[in-house]
């Protein structure tokens, strides 16, 4: 009925298009009316319910199609007033076209961004205009676009250079001034544009915002409305996938790929017809829905609509984007679009067709909006004028919008709250929105709507937030963000207008902090452990994100005088309203040490609230920073409210917090849990310090900059609650006296160094400009100096550990240079993994040590810990003493000058001198090391700044810092202790502190500088000369008592030696014979072990009569399980290698062939593509049989006793028979019996002298067969007549010497041949992706096949890495490829005579002609290798009924030989002339005459189909390298075969031993000889091979043949830049989802194929399962492995069947040597040809399961990943 339908429909419609070729009709009526818009809205409501969507299945290519020629092709007749075909072309050449590019991205498509120009981090260019700017030679920034913005080229605002490419500097020179674009079109024209646009434009915003479900707005009503309605899905983003999938299947009752669809095109498209039919019908399938949505949370939005309506809608997104499209005509037809949308409507406010757009956008569905913000971008966006007008109705509409988001449950980036990126950024307009629409203010005050739970002091509350408040809370920060945009780029000049909004904006924002004060305050639990985790993370989240906001903040006020004044006193008064009642009810106290006293209140951390959160305190310490630094506070300090400051109010709450992380360090909020631990860890943080730890710390400098430092410290020394145990006399002597609990005393010395250490940070850390006298990179310097004193670090490490601004920079690239040195480390170090090349590091430069400060305010404890280590082996190497001094610091900026005076205050003497001496008279654990070593820190420090006072002072200024004086008096009465001098130099003896004493003899050294610095007249003072002669004398004893240590040790150590050798002396002459039998049983272990024997023969033979015999060699191995060590013989238990058998293509040259059938399939000739192979590889180590039985079914009991609820993909599957190997962990699935050379043992019987040649040999053989055929017909047809019988046995004369009714006696043990039958069946299982099937006749056929296959992928990777094919192997693959060998020489004991010798008569006949095969491949598609491998293994089943005395070694012989030419007629058949080829001018050798001579006899064979080929030269070149593969391969197989040692000669590389080779495989070293020998036969075996069918239909171009030597298979060649593999997948679309770009672009390095991965759309059903694209890929391409790149995360992917995969480095790296996966730094990144190396050794060696496994086995996640859905 539908295509009925749909077919009336199309020729109705062709009908009037046929009728009316030029529209004229229509266009005459639509000139001639005087209501264009009913005449237009009458042809819409006729046709358009006709084109579009009559029925279930949507047609858009037709519905396009008609509605062009029906619909929009009458409007473009009527704007062009002629054929729009000559009408555009036109308009576009009068046109002036845009300086702006304005290209919007694509999802996925790279952008970039110049770090040198851009303005801020938006500021991005699309792929050409990048590449033909001046940023690609710039530092520059690369990612991938989320879709939607559009490049900036052209826009002058957004580039402080190089606005413009090569492409858009064109249309620069006439540029002068804007001028208006209609002046380019003719006037009717305009007035035509402008009558359509207005009536289109209205009536898409009408319908597309048209909210009834069953009847249309009145103008487009239909005379007969048919009764079809649409069951409409809509997309949001709460429901999965797998729940929409699901609920559909039950509602409308589809299929599940089906279902897939539906999904698939909802989250693409926003909305979907799930049902067509009438009301009931529909309104069944929306009930179902929504019934099986709303039970966890809001169902799914479900709409039945009339088919009308749902028509107009789809025609309404067409017309958007023909609108888009049209305006690209004329920058004029652009400027009247802008003027229909933004005109007024009749409404007034808000009615303009831009407003009711945007304000319906929450209700719009995502597909009409992406087409709607398209729109904006190439309509308003493109024009400035209109820009302007647009930024206006976005700011006025601003908070509308985001009330809308807050309720819409769709993501930010279909939003049109997501446009505020294109103004907000752009200076001028944002400015013009500050000043003249108060948007600072507006953004803030709409933030604070959407937080609105406060707590009783109007903080912020997070307690327990939903699901959906977090889901909010989420939203509400996208406003954040638009707040980073307004202030990104900051004003150069200041109009009042512009200081009076932006200060109106600052008293909001002031109000954000004040409701963030002191947010989410914590008390000490004590006790018991808290119950539940209170919740912090929202409260940081909001404190993260708004970092770089207050920082801007600040930025902003730094560039005005007046603004900061002002500001400052804005934030002084807030902070005043904050604290207001910090005194109340707290009881005032009174402190007093040392003659000073002061009275503050008493408040104890431990017991009272307190808050991490203060950034009103924070921001008045930025702001009073910048006081200092932008000298306004020396300028007009009448203007400044400094006399209102209260030093105590100011530092108290950041001491607090101080106080707090000291307390936790020392482990007094444990019970308290992790929120707590972890807040302490984002406070110090580098995300989070800049604004909190780092202002704290300004802000107590400022508070004690401006009050009395003895003060401050008692004030220090009562938050601390240590001020008791220093007002106490002898608290030390006390503490060790009484039984005081150890914990307290531990904490009590953790806050202790706590505290030394806050005042060590309020001294040293002077590096923020405005706090001491330096700059932002003197500050950037010693960050990375600091950083790099822990160790040399890669560049992406040190970036992460610096400070990020707004723009996304540390500024580490512009100082870098100075401080460190970048080296490359080739090849990496041992610890790492052998797969990272060429990371670089920086290090520090030597000079930079000096700078050290070891209580560096940004170390952790840990990095501290390193940094001290590191430094002491530094200067241990550099044979410098340890002492790590305090470095020289620059001098304070004025306004905290005074800082310095704590140093030499009463109170920090007193502190001082009292840990000097409990550490003097040594006091067990009432003082610690680390305390002592603070507290001489603060002396060198001291010491260091009265020095630096001394150098700089002015002629006749008095230096008022007096330190050194200070510390060399004795103590005040009443205890009357000794100098802190004496006490130093005391302590410079104590046996306990050695490692101390480095560091106080600087502090010695210093102190007499300073004297000698401050000698006035000639004579010195007493008190210094003491000093000196003191430091001297106890220097100098310290010397002599470390020479006398050292002296004694020495003697000491050459003792010992002495003793141990004449120990071992004695051991060896008692123990002479068991040491000599010892040395003896190695000698003969390393030769077993060695896979070359010693034979005195020169010319070593691998096979044949001549085969050079090998002594027999007893081997030994030892169990990895038991340990017990056994000998391999035929009859002992078995031994065997754990081995991983797997499909493999590494070798295919046809990827696309597939075996239909497995069960029927035929494996016994493999094809010269080799298009799926089955390789074996082992990890060398060996078990019993017996021991790796028990240990398997151990591994498989484990699994089954797992439950199944806790089930995950292990990484090795047991089902399918894997295991771990116990001693490496190496995935395997079977295992190989080790056995002794086969042939040894099936060739022992008596061989006569006169051996057949190759004629007589072929000749026997075939009678052999024809036998054995004629005796296994019989055996298949029993029951016939006996006189027929009789007859046959007549007829069959069985050779000479041939018994087939004997069958041998199998040589090994029972354990052997079941380890035979165990290997043989996985090799089969595995191959052939069937059941395992002992008795199957292809068991035999596979075990050839992997031992051949094996060794050509060996061979193949020697060859490509040019090593030599007989050099040293690694072990496993030498003991793997002997093992596989001889089990496949082994396996035909275990499998029946009869089918093995069926096997061989097979193989034989498809080269020597059998009258009963008739089916057999022609040589053409026979791989000969396989064939020799099948025939030589297969042969000992015949050759053991054989008795006339031929050997095995002939038979070898000859077949090798008849392969041998077959192989030759090959490579013959299949070479073609290259035409570049040159004749050669020598003389033809004999070589060269004989193969001219055999392609003569070939072309005659072939009836001259052959091309002659007049040089013999050539033909033998291509002989020889054609065969070299073959002759390789051989070579390997025969030497594990017979056991031969290879020769010297083919051990090493750089020759192409090809005569070496011939010698050992027994081969003429003319190889055409081969035929000349045995012309008569060659004669008729090369007639028999040109004579078939496939041979004559190659030879006339029927079909192909693969050509010889075989080109080693390579991953695909990658691009050196990855951005043009980004551009290339952005390209890319979804081959199942109509069009739609690819989220996961993926490709495969194998083929070159883009797949759509981690995607539903691409999903397909492999046995049985629904796989991802990639996991499907994999099966056709890789037998089931694959190696992908994931293009937008820059990641490799390894994958191997279904459940197993890992992500490996990727081989592009950036310039410092680093990947970049899911390029989150974005620098540029290129190929690294050495790691794409090394994963393409990966692949060619199959490692890549094993790599698999063991990265899943050292990350458990990995185990977790659903791999077969990607």
């Amino acid at each position: 009925m539908y295509w009925l339908l749909m077919f009336t429909t199309c020729c109705s419609c062709w009908q009037t298009v046929k009728n009316n070729p030029n529209h004229s009709h229509n266009i005459r009526k639509w000139l001639q009316s005087t209501d264009l818009t009913r005449e237009v809205y009458q042809h819409l409501a006729h046709y358009v319910p006709k084109i579009y969507c009559r029925g279930p299945n949507p047609f858009p290519q037709r519905e396009d199609m008609l509605a062009q020629l029906v619909l929009l092709g009458p409007m473009e007749w009527y704007i062009c007033g002629e054929d729009p075909a000559f009408g555009f072309p036109k308009l576009e050449q009068a046109n002036k076209p845009s300086h702006l590019c304005g290209r919007v991205f694509k999802v996925g498509e790279p952008t970039y961004s110049c770090r040198d120009c851009a303005v801020d981090p938006t500021c991005v260019l699309c792929m050409e205009c990048f590449l033909g700017s001046i940023h690609r030679d710039h530092r520059y920034r690369m990612t991938t676009s989320g879709g939607g913005g559009f490049c900036d080229c052209g826009d002058t605002e957004a580039w402080k250079e190089g606005p413009y490419c090569e492409k858009h500097k064109l249309n620069t020179s006439e540029i002068e001034e804007e001028e208006d674009p209609l002046i380019h079109l003719p006037e009717d024209v305009i007035t035509r544009t402008y009558n359509i646009f207005a009536i289109m434009f209205h009536y898409a915003v009408e319908i597309l915002t048209w909210e009834k479900e069953s009847e249309l707005p009145a103008d487009l009503e239909m005379v007969e409305k048919p009764d079809t309605y649409y069951c409409m899905l809509f997309n949001d983003e709460v429901h999965t996938y797998e729940q929409v999938i699901y609920t559909l299947q039950k509602a409308v009752n589809c299929t599940q790929k089906e279902a897939i669809g539906f999904a698939t095109t909802v989250d693409r498209d926003g909305r979907r017809s799930v049902r067509y039919g009438d009301f009931p019908y529909c309104e069944q399938a929306k009930s179902v829905i929504v019934r099986n949505t709303s039970r966890q949370t809001k169902p799914l939005k479900v709409q039945v609509m009339h088919s009308s309506i749902v028509a107009h809608q789809n025609f309404g997104l067409k017309l958007l984007s023909w609108l888009g499209s049209i305006i690209g005509y004329s920058d004029g037809l652009r400027r009247i679009l802008c003027q229909v949308g933004l005109q007024e409507g009749p409404d007034g406010e808000n009615s303009s067709l831009v407003d009711r757009l945007m304000l319906s956008d929450s209700k719009l569905w995502k597909g009409a909006r992406s087409v709607y913000h398209q729109l904006f971008m190439s309509s308003l966006l493109m024009d400035l004028k209109y820009k302007k007008l647009f930024a206006v109705r976005f700011a006025k509409n601003y908070q509308q919008l985001q009330r809308d988001f807050m309720e819409d449950d769709h993501e930010r980036a279909v939003s049109a709250t997501a446009l505020s990126v294109q103004f907000f950024t752009a200076p001028t307009l944002a400015r013009m929105l500050i000043t003249e629409e108060n948007l600072l203010t507006i953004i803030i005050k709409t933030f604070m709507d959407h937080l609105r739970h406060r707590d009783a002091q109007g903080r912020f509350q997070f307690e327990r937030y939903t699901a959906l408040q977090a889901f909010k809370f989420r939203r509400v920060q996208s406003l954040i963000l638009d707040l980073k945009y307004v202030l990104i780029s900051k004003p150069t000049e200041w109009s009042d207008d512009l200081r009076q909004k932006f200060l109106e904006g600052f008293d909001a924002f002031l109000e954000l902090l004040k409701c963030m004060q002191g947010m989410d305050p914590v008390t000490r639990q004590v006790g018991q452990h808290i119950e539940m985790e209170p919740e912090w993370e929202a409260a940081f989240t909001l404190q993260m994100k708004l970092t770089h906001v207050i920082s801007m903040m600040q930025d902003w006020c730094a560039l005005d005088e007046k603004v900061l004044i002002e500001a400052y006193k804005k934030c002084l008064a807030v902070l005043m309203q904050c604290h207001g009642g910090f005194t109340d009810g707290e009881q005032p106290v009174t402190l007093s040490i040392c003659g000073h006293s002061v009275e503050t209140i008493r408040y104890c951390v431990s017991q009272k609230k307190v808050s991490i959160h203060l950034p009103v305190t924070r921001l008045l310490a930025g702001l009073h920073v910048l006081l200092s630094k932008s000298e306004v506070a020396y300028k007009f300090p009448e203007l400044l409210p400094l006399s209102e400051l209260s030093p105590p109010m100011l530092i108290e709450y950041p001491l607090r917090c101080l106080v707090l992380c000291a307390q936790v360090h020392a482990g007094m909020w444990r019970r308290n849990g992790f929120s707590l631990v972890n807040q302490i860890y984002y406070y110090h943080n580098v995300k989070c310090r800049r604004e909190m730890f780092d202002k704290d710390i300004i802000m107590l400098q400022t508070g004690v900059s401006m009050m009395d430092p003895n003060h401050f410290l008692m004030i220090m020394l009562s938050r601390f609650e240590l001020y008791q145990i220093f007002s106490t006399p002898d608290y030390g002597k006390r503490l060790s006296s009484e039984t005081t609990h150890k914990d307290v005393v531990q904490q009590n010395n953790t806050l202790i160094e706590e505290m030394l250490y806050l005042i060590i940070m309020l001294v040293g850390e002077r590096f923020s400009p405005g706090v001491g006298q330096v700059n932002a990179t003197d500050e950037i310097k010693r960050e990375i100096i600091h950083q790099l004193s822990i160790k040399p670090m890669a560049h992406s490490e040190l970036v992460k550990s610096l400070p990020e601004d707004e723009n996304k920079e540390t500024g580490m690239e512009s100082v870098i240079e100075a401080v460190a040195h970048f080296k490359t480390f080739f090849p990496p170090p041992p610890p790492r993994k052998p797969g990272l090349t060429g990371r670089g590091m920086y290090e520090l430069k030597p000079e930079c040590a000096k700078e050290f400060n070891l209580y560096f305010y940004h170390f952790s404890r840990a990095e501290q810990s390193k940094a001290e280590e590191a430094q002491r082996k530094l200067k241990r190497q550099n044979r410098e003493d340890t002492a790590l001094p305090p470095p020289i610091l620059p001098p304070f900026c004025p306004l905290f000058a005074s800082l310095v005076n704590i140093l030499q205050s009463d109170v920090m003497l007193y502190i001082i001198r009292t840990i000097l001496h409990w550490a003097v008279e040594h006091n067990g654990c009432a003082w610690s090391e680390a305390m002592l070593q603070r507290v001489l820190h603060l002396i060198g420090m001291a010491l260091q700044e009265e020095k630096q006072h001394l150098e700089n002072v002015m002629e006749e200024h008095v230096v008022t810092f007096t330190f050194a004086q200070k510390i060399s008096k004795p103590g005040e009465a009443p205890n009357n202790s000794s100098s802190i001098l004496a006490m130093l130099e005391t302590l410079q003896n104590a046996p306990y502190l050695e490692v101390h004493k480095d560091m106080i003899r600087w502090i010695l050294k210093t102190f007499n500088a300073i004297k000698k610095m401050r000698e006035s007249s000639s004579t010195s003072s007493v008190a210094e000369t003491e000093g000196t002669i003191t430091e001297e004398s106890s220097r100098d004893k310290d010397k002599a008592e470390r020479k006398r240590k050292a002296e004694i040790a020495r003697l000491r150590r050459e003792k010992v030696m002495a003793q141990m050798s004449e120990m071992q002396r004695n051991f060896i002459d008692e123990n002479k014979d068991l040491f000599q039998q010892t040395v003896a049983e190695e000698a003969s272990n390393s030769a077993v072990l060695d896979n070359s024997p010693m034979v005195s023969d020169t010319t070593l033979t691998a096979l044949g009569p001549a085969q050079t015999q090998v002594p027999k060699q007893r081997q030994f191995v030892t169990c990895i399980l038991c340990q017990e060590e056994q000998e391999v013989k035929v009859e002992s238990k078995a031994m065997v290698l754990a081995a991983f058998v797997q499909r493999s293509t590494v070798l295919s040259k046809n990827r696309n062939k597939v075996i239909q059938d497995p069960e029927k399939y035929d494996p016994l000739f493999m094809h010269p593509d080799l298009s799926c192979g089955t390789h074996t590889g082992s990890c060398g180590h060996v078990m019993h049989a017996h021991c790796w039985q028990r240990y398997f079914d151990s591994v498989q009991a484990k699994e089954q006793r797992r439950q199944q609820r806790l089930r995950l993909h292990t990484s090795y599957d047991v089902e399918n028979g894997e295991f771990l190997c116990p001693l490496c962990e190496c995935l395997s699935n079977t295992v190989i019996p080790l056995l002794l050379p086969p042939r040894n043992i099936f060739n022992n019987r008596l061989n006569f002298s006169d051996q057949p040649n190759l004629t007589q040999w072929i000749r026997t053989i075939s009678q052999q067969t024809k036998a054995l055929q004629i005796l296994r017909k019989e055996e298949r047809i029993p029951n016939i007549a006996s006189s027929k019988n009789s007859e046959n046995m007549d007829e069959l004369q069985l050779p000479e010497g041939f018994r087939p009714d004997f069958h041998p006696k199998n040589p090994y043990s029972d354990s052997i041949k079941e380890m035979l039958t165990t290997f043989g069946t996985a090799t089969y299982k595995v191959g052939l992706k069937v059941h395992p099937n002992e008795e199957d006749p292809r068991v035999p056929i596979m075990c050839w096949g992997s031992c051949a296959y094996t060794i050509q992928s060996i061979e193949r990777i020697l060859s490509d890495e040019d090593k030599p094919l007989f050099g040293p192997l690694p072990c496993r693959l030498d003991d793997c490829l002997r093992s596989l060998t001889r089990f496949a020489a082994a396996h035909w004991t275990v499998a029946l005579l009869s089918v093995v010798q069926g096997h061989f008569c097979k193989l034989f006949a498809s080269l020597v002609p059998n009258d009963n095969y008739g089916d057999l491949p022609c040589i053409l598609d026979i791989d000969m290798f396989h064939l020799l491998v099948g025939l030589v293994l297969a042969f000992p089943a015949l050759q053991c009924q054989d008795f006339s005395g031929i050997s095995l070694g002939t038979g070898d012989l000859h077949i090798f030989h008849l392969v041998t030419m077959a192989h030759i007629i090959q490579i013959l058949l299949t070479s073609c002339t290259e035409e570049n080829e040159m004749d050669q001018e020598t003389p033809a050798g004999e070589e060269e005459l004989a193969v001219l001579a055999l392609y003569k006899t070939l072309r005659q064979h072939t009836g001259s189909a052959l091309k002659e080929i007049p040089s013999g030269w050539h033909l033998w070149r291509r002989v020889r390298t054609g065969i070299m593969p073959f002759l390789k391969c051989s070579a390997l197989f025969f030497h594990y075969l017979n056991g031969v040692p290879s020769p010297p000669e083919i051990q090493v590389s750089g020759t192409s031993h090809f005569e070496h080779l011939c010698n050992y495989l027994s081969l003429p070293n003319n190889l055409i000889c081969l035929f000349q020998e045995n012309s008569e036969i060659t004669k008729l075996l090369i007639e028999s091979w040109c004579q078939h069918n496939e041979v004559k239909r190659y030879l006339e171009g029927e079909r192909d043949a693969i050509s010889y030597p075989r080109e080693s298979n390579k991953l695909i060649d990658l691009p050196e830049d990855y951005s043009s593999l980004i551009n290339q997948a952005s390209n890319f679309s979804c081959p199942k989802s109509g069009g739609d770009k690819s989220r996961a672009p993926t490709l495969c390095l194998v083929c070159g194929t883009l797949l759509c991965s981690q995607s539903y759309c691409c999903q397909t059903e492999l046995e049985g399962e629904d796989v991802g694209a990639c996991t499907a890929h994999t099966y056709s391409c890789g037998s089931g492995v694959g190696i992908f790149l994931r293009v937008r995360e820059c990641q490799v992917l390894f994958l191997a069947g279904k459940t197993k995969g890992c992500f490996y480095s990727p081989p592009y790296l950036d310039d410092y040597g680093e990947t970049d996966q899911g390029l989150r730094r974005g620098n540029p990144l290129h190929l690294c040809k050495e790691r794409f190396k090394k994963i393409q050794k990966l692949w060619h060696q199959h490692s890549i399961t094993e790599e698999i496994g063991h990265a899943q086995e050292a990350n458990q996640t990995l185990v977790g990943i659903d791999w077969q859905h990607l």
